[in-house]
């Protein structure tokens, strides 16, 4: 054997030592191993462990940019939801009419503009509203909306009242019209029925348009019970008025216009000892009389006169208005049409007015001249006055000069 260690020499020793040294060291690594299985707790060597502790913040950093992405999408979700709610719905050319009415709020607004597809989403556009402080300032009306209008355009238009025209009905009234003068033009222009026009005149229970329409007299010998109160003007109304509608409008004219008046005209009437009714019923007479402005006082001063001396008035026009067609010249026969308005029979006013007197007229009643007149006849001369008498005998006179006046004129 000693031999044979010195034939093999120190290279061989040392390759020994080395086998030697590699095989303690995995008995010592497997040592502790072997010792953890048995105690029930297999932990790792302190090698294993460190590259485990190497290997965690990898884990970490992959949750950490999932949930941020995550966040992401979501956010990205709702930007997209918000930006595609609120942008603007398919361009098209046809107008789509909206109405806004009195008191409507911003969220019923939204949702009229979504149900009509103006905007995609009713309750992001309200919120937007809410957020710019919009809404409140909206103005009722009809207005016309191009689909693809952004929402600040629409909110520009609402805001300005910036509504369209709506289709409308325009009719004149001339001063000295009666009510059936009336259904006819009215008949002819607003597309309303002429009798169905004089039935809801007759019905006072729908209208409310004066506040004297409580002085209308109770007389059941009244023709029509708004005549003379549908003041004669120029109207422009909503097309498809009712006939309630165009009278409570005409009925409300007149208080305007007598809120025209010297503040002291209630005043003077109630010292008259005059109701809103005889009032209008006497500037009535004035208006088919007259036709100059200056001689409304006179001929007011003169219907007083032949009151206060309790003298028929034989005013022509109260039997005109008995007619069913308007005479040039009234015949003997035409003054005995028994009637309460012909005041050719009966002392005092008639039951009430036969025409819409201007507001001229209503002003010459409540401040007649002061005139000891009794009489006027036209002068048929071309210049539409008269002549004034206080007289019968010189009224006669003035007779003969407006018949000659006449004549001349016949000749040329």
């Amino acid at each position: 054997m000693a031999s044979e260690e010195k034939k093999n020499g120190p290279g061989e020793a040392a390759a020994a030592t080395e086998t030697y040294h590699g095989l303690a060291d995995e008995l010592t690594s497997r040592v502790p191993l072997e010792r953890a299985r048995r105690s029930g707790n297999p932990e790792r060597p302190p090698e294993q462990k460190v590259a485990y502790r190497r290997r965690k913040p990898r884990v970490l950093l992959w949750s950490f940019l999932i949930a941020l992405s995550l966040v992401l999408i979501f956010a990205g979700s709702v930007i997209f939801y918000v930006w595609n709610g609120l942008r603007p719905v398919a361009v098209s050319d046809t107008p789509v009419q909206v109405t806004i009415s009195k008191g409507m709020r911003a969220k019923k607004v939204a949702e009229m503009l979504e149900q009509n597809g103006l905007i995609r989403n009713a309750t992001l556009f309200g919120a937007w509203l809410k957020l710019n402080d919009e809404g409140s300032r909206f103005q009722a009306g009809d207005y016309a909306l191009t689909p693809g209008m952004a929402n600040k355009t629409i909110v520009a238009k609402f805001n300005s009242g910036e509504t369209i025209a709506a289709a409308t009905i325009r009719f004149t009234i001339p001063e000295g019209y009666t009510i059936k003068q009336m259904a006819d033009r009215i008949a002819e222009a607003a597309g309303v029925d002429k009798n169905s026009f004089l039935a809801a005149a007759n019905d006072l229970t729908k209208l409310n348009g004066s506040i004297w329409l409580k002085d209308i007299s109770a007389n059941g010998n009244l023709r029509y019970p708004l005549e003379g109160y549908l003041f004669p003007d120029t109207y422009e109304m909503k097309s498809g008025s009712s006939e309630t509608d165009i009278l409570n409008r005409m009925l409300s004219e007149l208080d305007r216009k007598l809120d025209q008046l010297p503040e002291d005209w209630e005043t003077v009437l109630e010292e008259r000892g005059l109701t809103v009714h005889q009032m209008l019923t006497i500037a009535s007479l004035v208006e088919r009389e007259v036709v100059i402005d200056e001689e409304r006082p006179i001929v007011a001063g003169i219907i007083e006169n032949r009151i206060k001396k309790k003298m028929p008035l034989q005013i022509d026009a109260t039997v005109q208005y008995l007619l069913d067609k308007q005479k040039e010249k009234l015949l003997t026969e035409d003054l005995k049409v028994e009637s309460p308005y012909n005041t050719y029979l009966h002392p005092g006013l008639p039951p009430g007015p036969i025409a819409s007197p201007s507001l001229q007229s209503i002003e010459a009643t409540l401040y007649p001249a002061d005139n000891d007149y009794l009489y006027y006849v036209t002068k048929k001369d071309g210049t539409n006055t008269h002549l004034f008498a206080s007289t019968y005998r010189q009224h006669q006179k003035n007779i003969q000069a407006s018949e000659k006046n006449e004549k001349n004129a016949k000749k040329k």
